[in-house]
């Protein structure tokens, strides 16, 4: 920046950073989204097409903050945890949460066309601008933050019990939007899911997971295999091919129950500090620290299986054939 007689004003400016050692919690939260699903047709109680594309903007911000070790969304919503050792901005709140936001929106607006598709697979028309507020939350202790996504777990069920029971009056029980509010005024899970079943013959327990548990985003390795060919070795050029596994560290949607111990039990490493992922998948992948540079997206440990059985000396025509096919694949 240039000096100039002007340049006091950046006295002005604050730079809050987060406190040290916490899991930083960015969560976001559709605004006017009930005014927005209604203009764009959204379907009733859920709309997979809307679930699906909140989960890819989701993955797309994990590809670009790998710092981010786990995500949690429903409905219109989605909670980014942070590794709590992450230096990223230098852990300025103001940025890592507008940089969330402004990412997340974007993506949202540009893999619409993707997700949102009629009967016919043509894309459904955006007519209005979405967009998301957020807030950073810290959490001392992996107890808290086992809590907070608890908390928006079962917020995702009690809200999805009551939309699923609300809306299959209107659709199905012919009720007004105000008569079936009325009718499940004071009326608790069980009496909800009583009259799922004894009216309509649905049973909640069935429904779609991601509807009921909501999304939960985190990394896995990933075996991938690919072939190449080439010199049996600098002296001996009798081609030959090679078998080579790598491990991608990959971003992986499910829908599973964050209350129970298994999904803490299966991913343990990524929460403890003896792990490779102590300062996040970040430096699993070999990410500079500091301002978050783009982090290398795969983790590779490879296997070299056991080469076929080496070719008959190729002809020279043929070996300049596969040289330049290489060149060009490369």
């Amino acid at each position: 920046m240039a000096n100039s007689r002007f340049q006091y004003v950046r006295g002005f400016e604050s730079e809050a950073r987060l406190l040290p050692n916490t899991w930083i919690v960015v969560r976001i939260d559709g605004r006017g989204f009930h005014k927005f699903s209604a203009k764009h047709g959204f379907k009733k109680p859920n709309d997979a097409r809307a679930i699906n594309l909140m989960n890819a903007a989701a993955v797309a911000c994990m590809n670009e903050f790998p710092d981010i070790v786990m995500a949690y969304g429903e409905s219109d919503e989605y909670s980014f945890v942070f590794d709590k050792r992450t230096q990223l901005f230098s852990r300025r709140g103001d940025k890592i949460m507008s940089s969330i936001v402004s990412f997340f929106s974007s993506t949202y607006v540009m893999q619409w066309p993707q997700h949102m598709v009629d009967a016919e697979g043509q894309p459904e028309p955006l007519v209005a601008t979405p967009h998301f507020d957020g807030r950073c939350v810290l959490y001392p202790t992996l107890e808290n933050l086992r809590d907070y996504v608890a908390w928006r777990q079962v917020d995702c069920h009690i809200n999805n019990l009551y939309n699923t029971t609300f809306w299959t009056l209107v659709l199905k029980g012919g009720l007004t939007e105000y008569e079936a509010e009325q009718r499940l005024v004071g009326t608790f899970s069980k009496d909800k899911n009583e009259l799922l079943f004894s009216e309509f013959g649905i049973n909640y327990n069935e429904e779609p997971l991601m509807f009921r548990k909501g999304s939960v985003l985190h990394w896995r390795r990933i075996p991938v295999t690919v072939t190449k060919e080439g010199p049996t070795s600098k002296a001996d050029p009798t081609p030959v091919v090679r078998t080579v596994t790598r491990q991608k560290l990959t971003v992986i949607v499910d829908h599973c129950d964050l209350l129970q111990e298994e999904f803490w039990t299966e991913h343990a490493d990524v929460f403890t500090s003896s792990s490779v992922y102590a300062n996040g998948p970040r430096e699993a992948k070999g990410a500079a620290k500091g301002r978050g540079r783009k982090a290398k997206h795969s983790s590779e440990t490879t296997t070299i299986v056991e080469p076929k059985e080496a070719a008959p000396a190729a002809s020279e025509a043929s070996q300049r054939k596969r040289t330049a096919e290489q060149a060009c694949g490369e």
